[in-house]
């Protein structure tokens, strides 16, 4: 018989949902495991907010790694869009990657999601974050009292900032990928438009710029984006804050505030998409923007009837 030569290899293709408390290093993760950066990553909490999925490679499986917003007690409408979105995503994943700082422990914010997670019908996996900041005797006791409430698949120690025990996670996680057609090219590390992701950019941007002066719930949008002849890009974005007091907090003593925020989202915006960018940004006055439909389709989130 003719020899047909080796077996094609099998393809693998899944989803991974990345769910914790608020600032338990869950962009960094994502970040970290896709080897480039698709999630904003600051100090604030509850800094993601729409549904943000980076996509990494690990030999022929492709993971699809969904960043969802941190996971807290809701206090109103967004607030409840938010912790709904982590939990459908986790529920319609292959896997839950559950991280939690492990320098903070499962104090009351961690605890009331340990005992969600238990009720999570696919395979669940612990992350401990950030373990480079804790002892080792700590460490050990958080990964005992995790293993007796949880039904944990497995258990990682890692510091995603370092990257430290990144790896055996993502191999772990190509491991549970079913058989299938990967979605997404191969060079292709982020599922949001183009648009969306410099949005995120220049609102990661705000944040670290203007730290506790501005509210979480401001959001900003990407109105206009054309390529000149020159091969360079124009970029509008509009910021949209509740109150005119905010309005003048992101504009700054003498507009010095949006042109930092502009200069610094502009330059990364450049450099991912290998063209030069001229960014303008608007700030603008939404009263209430956070009880519009609209605004929660722009940011893949379902609208709360209450």
């Amino acid at each position: 018989m003719p020899d047909k030569g080796p077996a094609p290899n099998v393809t693998h293709c899944g989803f991974a949902a990345v769910i914790g408390a608020p600032n338990a290093g869950k962009s960094t993760l994502v970040n970290a495991l896709v080897g480039a950066k698709v999630s904003i990553v600051t100090h604030k909490a509850q800094t993601t907010r729409a549904r943000m999925r980076g996509i990494a490679i690990a030999g022929e499986s492709q993971i699809i790694l969904v960043d969802t917003p941190g996971i807290f007690t809701p206090k109103r409408r967004l607030d409840r869009a938010m912790v709904e979105t982590a939990w459908t995503e986790a529920r319609e994943a292959e896997v839950a990657v559950l991280v939690a700082d492990a320098a903070r422990g499962f104090d009351d914010l961690v605890d009331p999601i340990l005992e969600h997670a238990r009720e999570l019908k696919i395979p669940l996996v612990l992350a401990l974050n950030k373990v480079d900041k804790i002892h080792k005797e700590k460490l050990l006791s958080l990964a005992e009292e995790a293993s007796k409430r949880l039904q944990l698949d497995g258990l990682f120690m890692i510091s995603a900032l370092s990257g430290d025990g990144v790896g055996d996670l993502k191999s772990y996680l190509a491991s549970r990928m079913p058989p299938g057609p990967w979605l997404f090219p191969e060079d292709q590390i982020a599922d949001a438009p183009l648009r969306q992701w410099a949005a995120e950019v220049t609102r990661e941007k705000m944040f670290m710029r203007l730290h506790e002066e501005i509210p979480y719930s401001s959001t900003v949008e990407t109105t206009d984006w054309k390529e000149r002849k020159d091969g360079s890009i124009r970029i509008d974005q509009t910021i949209f804050v509740e109150r005119e007091s905010q309005r003048k907090i992101v504009l700054g003593a003498k507009g010095q505030a949006i042109k930092q925020i502009s200069m610094e989202a502009r330059r990364e915006i450049a450099e991912a998409i290998e063209s030069p960018v001229h960014l303008f940004l608007f700030v603008k006055v939404r009263e209430n923007w956070a009880d519009d439909p609209e605004r929660y389709r722009e940011m893949g989130l379902d609208f709360p009837k209450s």
